[in-house]
Parts: structure tokens; sequence; C-alpha cells
């Protein structure tokens, strides 16, 4: 009997745009204040973006827009974790140390708050203005487009 195997070597979408954000303020505010300047509705969704090998999750936001047949994700990049501390501590007793370690969804991206992911299905986006319009937000230090295909961990990206 022959055996036939489908491989599936890389993730290729060209269906999505993905801008990086950089900011200091919460998640939700984030998306407040994206709400606010985009005329959007993103929606914090129930259950974070999570990856069990690294017992991390990311908070994830969520708006369709069934007119435009587009979903805009807003979905953070740092999770901070307190940890058991692996270091001896040569003595009898026990140290309770905890340290904090941080992790990231796109690692290639690491300086990154935020990623701002719109599927849009071959539908045209015009991420100049985009930008334009989220740089006008004062809270927010800086905004770009990242190119897709140069992403190592774009598997990270697969949400649904």
């Amino acid at each position: 009997m022959a055996l036939h195997k489908l491989l599936v070597d890389d993730y290729s979408d060209d269906g999505y745009s993905l801008m990086a954000i950089h900011c200091t303020i919460e998640d939700y505010r984030v998306a407040y204040l994206l709400n606010q300047h985009l005329n959007i509705n993103l929606v914090r969704k129930s259950q974070d973006l999570d990856f069990k090998y690294i017992a991390a999750s990311y908070s994830i936001y969520e708006w369709e827009d069934k007119n435009q047949l587009m979903t805009w994700n807003l979905v953070s990049n740092v999770c901070k974790k307190e940890e058991d501390s692996l270091t001896s501590t040569g003595s009898l007793f026990k140290s309770q140390n905890k340290i904090i370690r941080s992790h990231n969804l796109i690692p290639e991206f690491k300086k990154v708050n935020y990623f701002l992911k719109i599927d849009n299905d071959g539908s045209f986006i015009n991420e100049k203005t985009l930008i334009h319009k989220i740089q006008e937000i004062p809270q927010i230090v800086a905004v770009y487009s990242i190119e897709v295909s140069l992403l190592k961990s774009k598997d990270n990206l697969i949400f649904n």
C-alpha cells in the first residue's frame, strides 16, 4: 500500500498587514486609543493567546469589519512571568529567589510592545495613512510596517 504525505514547510499568507507599535501604556489603553483614532471597535477576546511550551500568554484584541471583510487584531508582544530562580545558593537552606522573565511573541522584534495585524484577504489597505493616523496618538512613541515574509516566527501570528 502506498503512503502519501503532505508536507507543509512554510505558512505563507500575504493576506494580512502587520504593524509594530512602540508604547509603554497598558494594552486596554492602546486598544481604546486605536478605537478612537481609527474608528474601529477592538474588543478583548475572552481567552489570551496562550503558548504552553514556554508558559506565556499574550493579551489579544479583535474586531471583525464585516463591511470591508477584514479582521483587526491587536496583540501584545511581551509577556512577563515570575519564575523560580535556578541558581544554587550553596547553603543548607532553600532560597526562595524569584526572577521576572520576559517572553516575546515575535522574538525578532524584542523591543516592540504591540502588533497590529489586519487580515485583509486581498483588499487594499492604505498603510501609510493608517500609520500616519496612529502616529498622531501622543501616547504612541513609534509605529511602522513590518514585512511579514522576512519573519522567522510568523507562525506565532496564526490566531484562529
